[in-house]
């Protein structure tokens, strides 16, 4: 089965309203088995909605509508669709009764205009709402269907799992199952190591990009999920083989997820002294639930008398290197470590931008360290990018890779130093 999602309302096309529903249907819909072929979005306009659904009913078997069900004369979207799909309203007295009684609860009560909500198909039939005013509509023309859900996101996905996702479960021979695997790197380096994988009919996988990551997405489709699940499994390992520690985890929602655990495991504290980033890699690290298990201090020190008196970087350190640079970074890093009693310690300096920036250190510069045991590594950070946010999302992910690589026991990537040098930066790190 194919599928079209549509969206009506004009506040979604004015951008006053962020499109979760869309986001929600298509992925519901492929864990379903059926092909999401298009999304769009429809202003309340009746003749161009009608040209639109008169078209997409040509090119998918399955139409989900979102919003326009309301009272409103600009609410036409059942009364369009109904006449697409060959089929009338009729006025339902028992929606009418569940309407009047709606409002008579909040001590308001029913105007004419909510009598266009108790209108429901004839030849179709309607979709129940618990949890408003507007019942959703069913409409069906041979092997042609079109469901219609009210826009506020509570009640559409209520109807959806309650009377329309069953009942589409039923109707389906097969599933869409997915996993992501996820992994520190470009995506053409991606592409170009695993290209000849990413020509699967079946399973397929994809690569989706993200601030200092990516993701590749490997989607199967059969008979159940515990078969679509193992074939993921097995072609996930294909890749693993190729990209190896790359991979930094499966199926969470970032690389945070990842440090929360791998430090729980090994039974590891973390402590953060963050300048250019403002604490948002501490903001990242305590969304994981159970992180309050593994991270007890985080400092953020933007001005230099804050980082020389919260975590001990020596101002002379500054004078002769600047704020932004691998010996600031690294004093950051090993000063959170002691200050916290922690195991492992980081730093992060930079400069984010818009401005700020010259010809030695443009912006984008950004110094991260991480310090655990008797070493300390520093990296030198060009994050080439139009906003400040990217470059602080990017400098964090950076961070995290590298939390991962020392809790794991990998080669942590950067310019090794030991504590003493840190703390006399005038003699050279170990290894360049």
């Amino acid at each position: 089965m194919t599928a079209e999602i549509i969206s009506v309302g004009t506040e979604l096309l004015l951008g006053n309203i962020v499109n979760t529903n869309a986001q929600y249907l298509s992925r519901e819909l492929a864990d379903l088995g059926i092909s999401v072929l298009r999304q769009s979005t429809i202003g309340d306009n009746p003749a161009r909605l009608e040209q639109w659904v008169t078209e997409a009913k040509t090119r998918a078997d399955l139409l989900v509508f979102t919003g326009g069900l309301g009272p409103t004369a600009d609410d036409l979207t059942k009364e369009t669709v109904a006449a697409c799909y060959g089929d009338t309203l009729h006025f339902d007295a028992q929606e009418w009764d569940k309407i009047t009684a709606f409002f008579t609860r909040i001590h308001r009560e029913a105007t004419p205009n909510n009598r266009k909500q108790a209108m429901v198909p004839t030849k179709g039939h309607k979709i129940v709402n618990q949890y408003g005013t507007a019942p959703g509509a069913w409409f069906v023309d041979g092997d042609r269907q079109a469901i219609l859900m009210p826009g506020v996101p509570r009640e559409m996905k209520a109807m959806w799992e309650e009377s329309v996702r069953p009942v589409l479960a039923q109707k389906q021979e097969q599933t869409l199952v997915s996993t992501t695997l996820r992994v520190f790197g470009g995506e053409s380096w991606i592409e170009t190591t695993v290209g000849s994988l990413l020509d699967h009919e079946n399973p397929t996988a994809a690569i989706y990009c993200k601030p200092g990551e990516c993701e590749i997405r490997i989607t199967a489709r059969a008979a159940d999920r515990p078969t679509g699940e193992q074939m993921c499994r097995d072609f996930a390992k294909k890749f693993y083989e190729v990209l190896g520690p790359a991979i930094y985890d499966a199926d969470v929602p970032g690389p945070a997820w990842t440090v929360v655990r791998l430090l729980r495991e090994k039974g590891l504290t973390l402590a953060a002294a963050e300048s250019c980033t403002g604490g948002l890699l501490a903001e990242q690290i305590t969304q994981v639930p159970g992180a309050s298990e593994v991270f007890g201090f985080g400092y953020v020190t933007y001005w230099e008398q804050a980082k020389a008196k919260m975590i001990g970087v020596n101002p002379d350190v500054i004078a002769q290197y600047n704020v932004v640079s691998a010996p600031v970074a690294a004093q950051m890093a090993l000063g959170a470590k002691r200050t916290a009693g922690a195991d492992i310690g980081v730093g992060i300096t930079g400069i984010a931008g818009p401005g700020g920036g010259d010809a030695q250190r443009p912006v984008g510069t950004v110094f991260v360290a991480l310090a655990m045991g008797d070493c300390v590594w520093t990296r030198h950070l060009t994050l080439v990018s139009n906003t400040r946010q990217d470059v602080r999302l990017r400098a964090v992910v950076c961070v995290l890779d590298m939390i991962r690589c020392a809790a794991s026991g990998l080669e942590v990537p950067g310019t090794v130093w030991t504590p003493e040098q840190v703390d006399n930066p005038t003699l050279k790190p170990v290894h360049e």
